[in-house]
């Protein structure tokens, strides 16, 4: 790596990681492969739960990761109401027998799971796009917020407030250290989120387009090939609004979704996260289904490692910091 840590903090310290910089939990690319080297480039990434079809699996999938990396990961616990119950006691004991220091949770309340994540020793970042969600989750006792600002790929809510606000309105009233999420992918992205309160960053469409993700070359290159406008939201008539790759699917959904007296059955066939995983991401056939990623694609300039991903986005930042901004306030 770099040495010495360039941004070493509370955030850093207390987590055990090198860099301020987090690959939160993303379904079907979250897996040990792209995880393991996230952490051996010092930042902090999260195996996803539920990408793993049972408790059983996922335990298999954390000890694997293990044999891949000697340094702190995490695993994503999303909470989701789901037409088939999903046993999340038995995810959330099998992150803790796994010995699993560090949970992501999303989605729905985590109050009912901290207790026992609590008494295990696992501290537990919680996602939230407001900042009246962030401020819930500090009272009930996480130990880090990340905050999605509008930006984000996946589900930004329906407040539609971007990142430049949202970060320094959930700095401003938070205790424990918020994670900025939302379009990051670069070290002028990581400057900007220190400077607006946050102690760390989260990127999960940038950390897409490496080489260890488990996703087809053809997404990466086309993440790679899309502009910041490339991306489509769905879902909003729904009440559960999501933002996507732009592709003749989510374009579909869209315009489907603003008929008059539309429900998610129209689209259901359309946004199957099967389709999604096996055409798009397996197949790589980027028209194929449903896929996420954010306007950060638009900041996105190639598909390198993991490593290479961190190691320039802390150079760029340095630059910022010691070069640019001087240079800037002085000229």
């Amino acid at each position: 790596m770099l040495g010495k840590p360039l941004f070493d903090n509370s955030f850093t310290r207390a987590f055990g990681i090198e860099h301020p910089i987090v690959c939160g939990g993303m379904t079907a690319v979250g897996t040990a492969d792209l995880i393991s080297a996230v952490a051996n480039a010092g930042a902090l990434g999260f195996i996803t739960a539920l990408t793993q079809p049972t408790p059983e699996l996922l335990a298999k999938e954390i000890a694997r990761c293990r044999e891949l990396t000697d340094k702190p990961f995490g695993v994503n616990l999303t909470i989701l109401p789901t037409i088939n119950p999903v046993p999340y006691d038995e995810y959330r004991d099998a992150i803790i027998d796994s010995g699993v220091t560090i949970v992501e949770t999303a989605g729905g309340n985590p109050e009912p799971h901290l207790p026992s994540f609590r008494a295990s020793g696992v501290k537990v970042i919680h996602k939230a796009v407001s900042v009246r969600h962030a401020v819930k989750a500090e009272k009930i006792g996480v130990d880090a917020v990340s905050i999605d600002g509008f930006e984000c790929a996946g589900h930004p809510g329906s407040d539609d407030v971007p990142g430049l606000v949202l970060i320094p309105a959930a700095a401003a009233v938070l205790k424990i250290p918020v994670i900025a999420s939302g379009g990051i992918a670069t070290g002028s992205g990581l400057v900007a989120a220190l400077a607006l309160g946050a102690s760390a960053v989260n990127m999960g469409t940038r950390f897409m387009a490496t080489t260890e993700a488990p996703i087809h070359p053809n997404v990466k290159q086309q993440i790679v090939e899309n502009t910041e406008r490339d991306t489509v939201v769905v879902f909003r008539e729904f009440g559960n609004t999501a933002r996507v790759a732009r592709n003749s699917v989510s374009e579909e959904i869209a315009e489907l979704s603003r008929r008059e007296g539309a429900s998610f059955a129209d689209v259901a066939h359309l946004a199957s996260g099967a389709r999604g995983r096996e055409e798009v991401y397996g197949k790589g056939d980027v028209e194929g289904g449903l896929w996420w990623a954010s306007q950060a694609q638009g900041l996105i300039r190639e598909v390198a490692s993991c490593d290479d991903v961190v190691r320039e986005i802390l150079a760029e930042a340095q630059r910022i910091i010691t070069d640019v901004l001087p240079h800037q306030l002085h000229s």
